[in-house]
Parts: C-alpha cells; sequence; structure tokens
C-alpha cells in the first residue's frame, strides 16, 4: 500500500495555521482569511495589489492638468447655464459629459483610482465660483433687516448648487467608468 500524505502547508503571512489553499498565481500556501476571492480562484493580497497597479496609470502631471480643465470648463458652463434658466438641470448632465471627456482626451484615457474624485470636485468649485460672489453680498449684508432680500438671494443661490452637483456627479460617474 501507497502512503499518498502530504506535508500539512502553513500560511505564509499566518504561520500557526494550516491550510490547503494556495494562491492561484504565485503558489503561495494561504489561509481563507488572506485568500482574496476573484472569478478565477483565490489569490493572495500582494498578487491582487500588483493587478491593481497595473489599472493606476496617470502621470503626477495629470492631477493639475484635470484640476485645471475641469475647474475653467465647469466655471464657463455655469455662465452658458445661467443663460437657459430652468433647462440648466437637464443640460448639467451633459456639460458633465462633456467635461469629463475632454478630460480623458487631454489625459489620453490615462487614469487613476482618485482622478475622478479630483476632476469632480475641482468642477464643483468651478461651477460655484460665480456664486461666490452673491454669497460675500449676501453675508455682507446679513445683519442689515432686509430678512426677504436674504431669503431670495439664498434660493436664486440654490440652482447654480443643483447644477454644479449634476456636473459634479456626472463628471464622477463618468470618469469612474459607470455607465447610466
Amino acid at each position: 500500500m501507497s502512503d499518498n500524505t502530504q506535508q500539512p502547508m502553513y500560511c505564509y503571512s499566518h504561520p500557526q495555521r494550516e491550510t490547503l489553499l494556495r494562491c492561484n498565481r504565485c503558489d503561495k500556501p494561504i489561509c481563507t482569511s488572506c485568500g482574496v476571492r476573484t472569478p478565477t480562484g483565490f489569490r493572495c493580497k500582494e498578487c491582487v495589489r500588483g493587478q491593481q497597479k497595473i489599472f493606476d496609470t496617470a502621470q503626477w502631471w495629470d492631477f493639475p492638468l484635470a484640476v485645471l480643465t475641469a475647474g475653467l470648463l465647469a466655471f464657463f458652463s455655469t455662465f452658458i447655464a445661467g443663460m437657459v434658466g430652468f433647462f440648466m438641470l437637464f443640460l448639467a448632465p451633459v456639460a458633465g459629459i462633456i467635461i469629463a471627456e475632454a478630460v480623458r482626451r487631454l489625459l489620453k484615457k490615462r487614469r487613476s483610482k482618485n482622478l475622478p474624485l479630483i476632476t469632480a470636485a475641482a468642477a464643483f468649485v468651478g461651477a460655484m465660483l460665480p456664486t461666490l460672489g452673491n454669497i460675500a453680498i449676501l453675508l455682507l449684508f446679513a445683519g442689515s433687516g432686509q430678512g426677504a432680500n436674504l431669503l431670495g438671494g439664498f434660493i436664486s443661490m440654490i440652482w447654480p448648487l443643483i447644477f454644479a452637483l449634476l456636473v459634479a456627479s456626472s463628471i464622477y460617474f463618468r470618469l469612474k467608468g459607470i455607465r447610466v
């Protein structure tokens, strides 16, 4: 009779845990808490991290370029949106898609995990810049007893805020890769 017993394997990061599981890429023994489930099997955390770094192709100069492009385009789109009134709510996602595609083309389709968030934040700030003057005037006259004018001023700032939120969210989801 032949004896086909194997030597027990132990997890490479938890030497006290016995395991039968191996990483399907580097073949290291891993326990169930160290293994990351992928569509093709379990991998160790180092192999998964190495695979994720492949997708991060942005250079350091891509971030300032994205911030400037998104901020300036959102700034100018706010003026255009102000001319169409209520319909700016329908044009905001279109403006966001145009800005996102301009940033994507400028960066030659390089991507990063943080790039969508940074670009969306820059677009939000750029879209809200024209409204900052109104906020300063409202804060300046806040103690003057003109409550009705202040209320009207705050209500008039809701539309640019909604526009900026819609533009920023459409940029974020477009650059993140979530298609709606």
